[in-house]
């Protein structure tokens, strides 16, 4: 994939050294402006704000697009964490002031925006050329009366990535074919390998998985209603799809098999690069992440192999705000940045999937393979997983809140700190303060 595995290294890099100014000031301009961007001497500036590493800025196509367009000047600012980001712009929208012309929206706050927020974004649904993305993603970013509030980045098809070292160790198959029939079509086989790992393993303290929640979080996400049915209502606790997903995650997390590290928090990190678990269940966007983390070292130790079913975790959006004073440049730039030669150009080269059909069917996907993940057919992978996603998801206004709520009550599983009933009652309180 050429480019794939240093760029990956610069973006991370870029991220966090913006991440420190970003998190200082939120997602908006000067507090008494409206937005950012503005014209003058014929020049158009462009103001964006975004979180973590969604590879527009870090694989230089905003550079691109100010060559392709000499009167455009783009200011982004990109913030390390999603949830701080999505505080602010919260505040700033409610304000009405602070903000950036063009602003990220992460997958489990589009459908709060698009209930509570659709007259602060400006329409997509009449731009010429943005009929491209997969049906399912755009109807996430759509009102009930039509109204398409933003266009889609990437999306998160799901895989498992494995440690072949720790795998040979434990006497399991190291090929990804072979090790992906292992757990074929159930998650609950996928834990029962886990068993298999943890009587066979010789060569020290080597956990199966990372974390309980990261189990969950896929199984989940395999359904079409997840915590809330399509006229809004909750129906986590009355979900079975969630309640199956509970119990296997914390039979998971009862006997022994994670690492209790949670995804992206304290501790996940220097797991990856000291080599503490074998299995993470990984979307595509993460694979950057992992690689960063886990370093040099342990190249070609790694491996992907297809999740035993499919589904979507996580996936952007970018949205135009309706009072911003360059509203249609904005929306210009916006429909570029997502077209299917930038979607592509991105996923080769740092490996976010993209959600435009046009994109996916090129051979710039289809033929990518991924040389820290031993040299692993990523585009085809995640591909193929991008089709078995439902058509139809759910979504609901809090489902980025509930999703973290229910990680920190398997979490006290894992800690031994509660029993699953417990920890059950514990998250369902929390979940029903945090919502309302």
């Amino acid at each position: 994939m050429g480019t794939f595995g240093s760029l990956r290294r610069r973006a991370v890099a870029t991220a966090a050294a913006v991440g420190a100014l970003a998190l200082v000031v939120g997602c908006g301009g000067s507090d008494d402006s409206a937005t950012g961007g503005g014209k003058k001497d014929g020049k158009v500036t462009i103001t964006m704000g975004m979180y973590g590493v969604m590879g527009i800025k870090e694989t230089g196509l905003l550079e691109q697009y100010e060559k392709e367009n000499p009167n455009v000047d783009i200011k982004a600012e990109i913030a390390g964490d999603e949830q701080t980001y999505y505080t602010a712009l919260q505040t700033r929208l409610a304000a009405g002031k602070g903000l950036k012309d063009i602003q990220g929206i992460e997958i489990g706050r589009a459908k709060e925006i698009t209930e509570t927020q659709a007259d602060k974004f400006a329409d997509f649904s009449k731009v010429e050329g943005t009929d491209h993305f997969l049906p399912w993603k755009e109807s996430q970013i759509t009102t009930k009366d039509g109204k398409v509030l933003g266009l889609g980045t990437d999306i998160g098809p799901m895989a498992v990535c494995y440690r072949k070292d720790y795998f040979e160790k434990a006497g399991l198959p190291t090929d990804r074919e072979e090790v992906a029939k292992l757990w074929e079509g159930d998650w609950s086989k996928y834990v029962e390998v886990g068993r298999t790992f943890k009587k066979g393993f010789k060569g020290g303290d080597v956990a199966y998985m990372d974390a309980a929640s990261g189990l969950f979080n896929a199984m989940v996400y395999g359904y079409p209603e997840q915590y809330y049915d399509e006229n809004g209502n909750l129906i986590y606790n009355t979900n079975p799809a969630v309640k199956e997903a509970w119990n296997l995650a914390a039979d998971a997390a009862e006997d022994g098999l994670t690492a209790k590290l949670r995804q992206f928090q304290p501790g996940w990190d220097p797991g990856l690069a000291n080599g503490t678990f074998a299995t993470a269940v990984c979307p595509a966007w993460m694979l950057s992440h992992i690689s960063e983390k886990a370093g040099d070292a342990n190249k070609g130790k790694w491996d992907v192999a297809k999740a035993p079913k499919g589904a979507n975790w996580g996936g952007s959006f970018l949205g135009v705000v309706e009072q911003s004073p360059v509203k249609e440049e904005a929306k210009k730039l916006v429909a570029w940045l997502t077209a299917p030669e930038q979607q592509a150009h991105i996923f080769k080269e740092i490996g976010n999937i993209p959600s435009s059909r046009t994109a996916l069917d090129s051979p710039e996907v289809k033929n990518a393979k991924s040389e820290y993940f031993s040299g692993a057919p990523i585009g085809q992978i995640f591909g193929a997983a991008a089709q078995e996603i439902p058509d139809k998801q759910v979504l609901g206004r809090k489902d980025g809140t509930i999703k973290d709520t229910f990680s920190q009550g398997l979490a006290l599983i894992e800690q031994g700190d509660a029993t699953r009933d417990e920890a059950w009652k514990t998250t369902g309180e929390r979940i029903e303060k945090a919502v309302g």
